[in-house]
């Protein structure tokens, strides 16, 4: 059984849901997600049903490669980063996961930022490293294309050394704010990095000191050979795409061995695969729910959904004719997460048409639907077997079924002994389990040779 308890996220990418069109719906919200009196109610919440953290997705850009995504798909969101400092003001104890680019940054701006962040919310903030894969995104920051595959990746790899490197450069307890002398840090506990790499040149020190959590969670969510590699060199918690139990067990012992060969144990990473929960009186009476939703999606914006994920323009193939022959995963500059999973639903003889709708109203983790206790049970098998340590929530439809998984559920995994009636004291890394790193520059001190 994974050790402690079950750690939930509730997550969002669109503030009116994960289905794609939720906006759509009588019960959506409108103008108010981009107030601050929306986001503090779902906080509020999830932090009396005392879930781990909120997850928040991002991305640089609108979506629109292949159709008019401007127009229909609710693209526009407040930058999370921003959001989470006044949520972390009104809250006390949950955490929250921010989504920032590696791609389209610097280190020490991503650095001094989360660190602030972990400062103000007394350490309760994670970084969701992402490497941006959208050619929208790239076309905002003066590029004609998407960087390729693997110099995002070893970019991203680099741009997470410095970033440690400078929450390091500050030891615990360097400031010492010593009036009387006039010193205001030690100077033998503070570094400079002086790196020079094929990516970033970075002198340091940061002019933030150490974060709480020595560094804000590392979060990675690529199920690439490339992102599993970059999640057991950095991550604490790995966000994955698991369709069964069966899968979840043989992605897990993947990840262990990806963990061991960089000298880490299974337990330092915590595997949370995404699922769609959907709260009903009934098994029927949930169907009957998520059915109202995809009668709201339309087929231009679900054929530029498989589009942007297969990299292949498919409206100008016959809709309801096959799939047409697709990019080669090892080539591939996009997802190649979502290239493979468009690939796999392909090999069971859908339609254009029909793969598109199944993709833009289920998106690609799984369905858990039912009454509060059918829930339980499916979430906590895949917790009770070890093919999941806990789980990413993407509700369809905002509010309601954040609120109702709040209400309803949560209090079932309490009752069962799954899920926590009180926060723990301490971090974010405190409360999931997980270690403190040590500082890097301590430990080069140590193994360094001593004079003879």
């Amino acid at each position: 059984m994974p050790r402690g308890p079950m750690s939930l996220a509730a997550f969002f990418f669109n503030p009116q849901g994960d289905h794609r069109m939720s906006w759509r719906h009588a019960h959506a919200p409108r103008h108010e997600v981009f107030g601050l009196d929306y986001y503090r109610r779902l906080a509020e919440a999830a932090e009396g049903a005392k879930l781990d953290t909120i997850f928040i997705a991002d991305h640089l850009g609108i979506w629109d490669s292949f159709d008019s995504g401007v127009a229909h798909y609710a693209n526009a969101r407040l930058e999370p980063l921003s959001l989470v400092a006044a949520l972390s003001a009104v809250t006390k104890d949950i955490g929250f996961i921010v989504t920032a680019s590696t791609s389209y940054t610097e280190p020490y701006n991503i650095a001094r930022s989360f660190a602030s962040i972990d400062h103000i919310s007394q350490g309760r903030v994670g970084w969701n490293v992402v490497t941006s894969a959208l050619t929208e995104e790239a076309l905002n920051f003066g590029l004609d294309g998407n960087i390729e595959h693997a110099r995002r990746y070893e970019r991203a790899g680099e741009f997470l050394d410095v970033t440690k490197a400078l929450w390091d450069s500050w030891e615990d307890g360097a400031v010492v704010i010593d009036k009387d002398s006039g010193l205001f840090a030690d100077p033998q506990r503070v570094h400079y990095l002086h790196h020079k790499g094929p990516h970033f040149r970075v002198k340091g020190p940061l002019n933030v000191p150490r974060p709480p959590q020595g560094h804000p969670l590392i979060v990675q969510a690529g199920s690439s050979d490339a992102g599993k590699d970059l999640a057991a060199a950095h991550a604490d918690v790995h966000f994955a795409v698991i369709r069964s139990e069966a899968e979840g067990m043989r992605y897990r012992a993947d990840m262990d061995q990806r963990l061991a060969k960089r000298g880490r144990r299974p337990d330092s990473l915590r595997l949370l695969p995404g699922v769609l929960p959907i709260v009903a009186g009934s098994r029927d009476e949930a169907q009957e729910k998520q059915a109202m939703l995809e009668e709201l999606m339309l087929d231009q914006v679900s054929i530029d959904l498989l589009s942007s994920w297969a990299g292949v323009d498919l409206s100008l193939y016959p809709l309801d004719g096959p799939i047409p022959e697709l990019p080669n995963e090892a080539t591939f500059n996009g997802w190649r997460t979502w290239l493979t999973l468009v690939k796999d639903e392909a090999n069971r003889g859908l339609s254009i048409r029909q793969l598109a709708r199944k993709i833009a109203n289920t998106g690609s983790v799984p369905i858990v639907a039912g009454t509060a206790s059918q829930i339980a049970d499916q979430l906590e098998a895949w917790f009770i077997s070890g093919a999941a340590d806990g789980y990413n929530l993407m509700f369809p439809l905002l509010p309601d079924d954040w609120m109702n998984f709040m209400a309803t559920v949560v209090p079932e995994l309490q009752r069962r002994g799954l899920h926590r009636t009180d926060y723990e004291a301490g971090t974010l890394r405190d409360r999931m389990g997980l270690a403190r790193p040590e500082n890097s520059f301590l430990i080069r001190q140590q193994n360094a040779p001593t004079a003879p």
